[in-house]
């Protein structure tokens, strides 16, 4: 029997799943009950917006964020945040969940994905981008004996990843395994139709990305089982 997962090395990242719901279900917080302007001017604006109802089901606004279909220049899209956690052996997703969209998304479900993973002796790795570059959510992986491969981010700031980990020469090789993750993200946006849901409800959306990211494993299954070992 093959061993196709690895039990040490994982990836995460986190993707936009655009909701099957119209801009008319967001209102000011004014009460003024008018839609959000297009453009790019209007971030402030846009940023000051809140779901009429059901916050805690309702897809949020993306607003320029990583991977946004949101970014610059482009109207704001009511999504959720579609997550998977990649073991490094053949890009297979070992886990997948689905959160509202806001900022500190990508990081709480990684946490959440891989900390049952790490209760084992010996210490394992998380690949992950520029996103997760945190002070918190690298102390929290190493308090679970979690090393963080993440991508530093120097954008006029300080990394929380020093040469303490990158002059490891696993650390250069997750960064390059960690970007497979998005070849899942595009099969199940593209092929299984997750890049728009035509789902309601938070509950029903992310039993269709979960459903999606199986099938992407199961594709690739009778490739992986035909190489040879």
């Amino acid at each position: 029997m093959k061993k196709l997962l690895s039990t040490d090395h994982f990836s995460v990242d986190g993707t936009l799943i655009e909701a099957w719901a119209s801009m008319k279900s967001v209102k000011p917080k004014d009460g003024s009950g008018e839609p959000p302007a297009e453009g790019a001017g209007e971030t402030r604006k846009r940023t000051s917006m809140a779901i009429s109802a059901r916050t805690t089901h309702m897809p949020r606004l993306a607003i320029r964020m990583p991977g946004s279909i949101a970014g610059k220049g482009k109207e704001t899209k009511l999504c959720f945040m579609g997550h998977g956690l990649m073991e490094n052996r053949h890009g297979l997703l070992v886990d997948a969940c689905l959160t509202l969209a806001y900022g500190h998304a990508e990081r709480v479900a990684a946490l959440h994905m891989i900390e049952p993973r790490a209760d084992r002796p010996q210490a394992i790795t998380l690949g992950a981008d520029k996103a997760y570059d945190a002070e918190d959510f690298a102390n929290e992986l190493r308090s679970m004996r979690v090393t963080p491969h993440v991508a530093q981010n120097m954008s006029g700031r300080s990394s929380a990843i020093d040469g303490r980990t990158t002059r490891h020469s696993g650390y250069v090789i997750s960064q390059r395994i960690r970007k497979r993750i998005e070849e899942a993200f595009g099969w199940i946006k593209v092929v299984a139709g997750q890049h728009k849901t035509r789902f309601r409800g938070r509950d029903r959306v992310g039993w269709a990305f979960t459903f999606a990211a199986a099938a992407y494993n199961l594709v690739r299954l009778p490739k992986l089982m035909a190489a040879p070992a």
